[in-house]
């Protein structure tokens, strides 16, 4: 069986897939290849941020999940749903409505995953006090942890060891009932996620044995089967008495939700995937001064523009943001003190709250021996200084640079390049024939059948 050097949450269906390219392209590692005509995903190279997924045209990439039938299993099954999840619905439906839909769904008991945070942020504050390399970045996004592993490893010193919001909730409504007396394995834990990378935190959590948490509900399914409950009517009432959220409870999941609590360092938010690669380059390079801690978020409004959301990102995050300034001016006027029982949990916590060293795997490892990584990387180098340079991707990766990595790894071949079959063609050493054969390899049969194509071309030349 094959060892995967990553846990995936995405999947790529063969049977789908039409070669189009358009995953290849979008993706910011490079850990996408077109290979007889489909998709192949290099496992060590990907980080789950879903942009594959958001240009699919014919929907070929799957998100491995959980079924909602799963919470039957558990005699006592717990929904965590996170604030980004009511911020999708329209102006005229509640919030209790939108829990309480969780209880008509089976779930025993239902609880916002920034339950915590207030939790959260004193353990932050703490933790920034540490003699510790400067910026912290924040661990929250599990994309950008990851990312950081394989191909900025020189940064890992800089991660905040510390769990996510969703991590200390899931293991407070855990041990709510384990001191009631119910037993571990009649209680099950579900978390609604908008993106995959939070699957994969869930399945192969970085830094710890495993998660609290049992299983991940895909977020848009969970829309749609909510909508449809609250539209034919709430027929029950259960107890949904929690604390209300602060404003930085709810807002947390946005962009800016971690940088705003801190207003005696300088702290920056960074979205968008293609925004924090640019920005963590600047960072290893020592480019930037004077920074104490990075938010970053594999996605554009971070949460709210997860890939498994049902509603536009920004009205998502205009909504919340109402929301966060009515809990502030009307439900927390009287300032109300914490939830006594969650703070009473709080040795448990923090016994739970810091995880282990997380371990590098850069993507720029050509070999275990220094000699012939070396080696290989010099070869690289010569490889790349004959290629065109302009990433066209007809050679079925998505750039020139990672085409003379295929080609030093045994990946690939340099007469997949168009521009290395024109120059050997005009030197008679490449037929015409033999070019159509390797397109075909790389293309698929289809693509470059002449027979299929023949009438259409005679139109059209």
């Amino acid at each position: 069986m094959k060892q995967h050097y990553f846990n995936h949450a995405l999947i790529f269906r063969e049977d789908i897939c039409i070669g189009c390219s358009h995953c290849m392209t979008a993706c910011p590692t490079e850990a996408i290849r077109v290979k007889n005509g489909k998709a192949k995903l290099i496992d060590e190279r990907c980080v789950d941020c879903g942009e594959c997924y958001r240009v699919c045209p014919v929907g070929a990439i799957t998100v491995d999940q959980n079924s909602l039938e799963e919470i039957s299993n558990y005699e006592y099954p717990i929904a965590l749903v996170p604030s980004v999840f009511s911020g999708q619905f329209p102006d005229n439906i509640t919030h209790t409505e939108i829990i309480q839909s969780f209880y008509e769904l089976g779930f025993s008991e239902v609880y916002e995953v920034e339950h915590s945070v207030d939790f959260v942020v004193e353990e932050y504050e703490k933790y920034l006090q540490k003699d510790h390399a400067r910026p912290f970045i924040s661990t929250f996004c599990p994309s950008v942890v990851r990312l950081i592993q394989v191909k900025f490893p020189t940064l890992i010193p800089n991660l905040l060891l510390l769990k996510a919001p969703l991590d200390y909730t899931a293991l407070y409504a855990r041990k709510k009932l384990l001191d009631q007396g119910v037993e571990p394995e009649k209680i099950g834990v579900f978390y609604i996620t908008p993106c995959a990378a939070k699957i994969v935190a869930i399945n192969s959590p970085v830094g710890e044995e495993r998660s609290a948490i049992n299983g991940a509900l895909n977020m848009d399914y969970m829309f749609n089967k909510s909508f449809r409950i609250i539209k034919n009517g709430i027929s029950s009432k259960n107890n949904t008495s929690k604390k209300p959220l602060s404003k930085q409870s709810i807002c947390w999941s946005l962009t800016t939700g971690e940088s705003s609590i801190f207003s005696n360092i300088r702290s920056l938010a960074i979205d968008e995937i293609s925004n924090v690669l640019e920005f963590l380059e600047k960072v290893e390079n020592d480019e930037l001064d004077g920074i104490d801690f990075l938010e970053l978020r594999a996605c554009d409004e971070s949460c709210a523009g997860g890939i498994l959301c049902q509603g536009n990102r920004f009205l998502t995050a205009e909504k919340l943001r109402k929301r966060a300034t009515y809990c502030e001016t009307v439900e927390h006027k009287n300032k109300p003190k914490k939830e006594k029982e969650f703070f009473e949990m709080i040795d448990y916590l923090r016994e739970h709250s810091e995880v282990q060293p997380i371990p590098a795997r850069p993507i720029m490892k050509l070999d275990d021996n220094v000699v012939d990584a070396m080696n290989k990387m010099k070869r690289m180098y010569e490889v790349n200084k004959v290629l065109p340079q302009v990433d066209c991707g007809i050679c079925g990766t998505p750039s020139c640079q990672s085409f003379a990595e295929d080609i030093v790894q045994g990946r690939a071949g340099i007469k997949q390049c168009v521009f290395v079959q024109r120059i050997l063609e005009q030197n008679e050493k490449l037929l015409a024939g033999d070019s159509a054969n390797i397109m075909k390899d790389i293309w698929g049969h289809k693509k470059l059948n002449k027979n299929s194509l023949r009438d259409e071309l005679k139109d059209i030349i």
